[in-house]
């Protein structure tokens, strides 16, 4: 039987040992909506609760679920798919000679555009 705890309850928000099922001790646990609203310190009308508490016992059933699954030939990965590098190689290729890329710089000094300060207080 799994018991569900939370983050809240290894810190001092609750006893420690509490549990957030109220029937662990069954073969269905159920958690106690109203328990868990009051740890997040949130104010649930009834409604609010009778509709969160079916959902919340999904959320469970789905997590035992998924604990269920042998992972044991798995191995350990930090993403859920492959991460190859799509850089290229870096590698020398022809590109544009100087002067043909300075040819309609509006203004240049020696083998470099020349820009207009933009910054105060700057040497130009």
């Amino acid at each position: 039987m799994t018991i569900i705890r939370t983050f809240f309850l290894s810190r001092s928000f609750a006893p420690r040992g509490a549990d957030l099922c109220y029937n662990c001790g069954m073969d269905k646990p159920a958690i106690d909506v109203a328990y868990v609203a009051e740890l997040a310190r949130l104010e649930l009308t009834d409604e609010e609760k009778a509709v969160f508490q079916p959902q919340l016992e999904n959320i469970v059933k789905y997590v035992e679920k998924i604990s269920s699954v042998d992972i044991s030939d798995v191995p350990p990965t930090m993403h859920g798919r492959a991460i190859v590098n799509a850089l290229r190689e870096d590698e020398v290729r022809p590109s544009l000679d100087r002067e043909t890329a300075l040819a309609n710089a509006p203004a240049r000094t020696g083998d470099e555009f020349m820009l207009p300060k933009i910054v105060e207080g700057a040497e130009s």
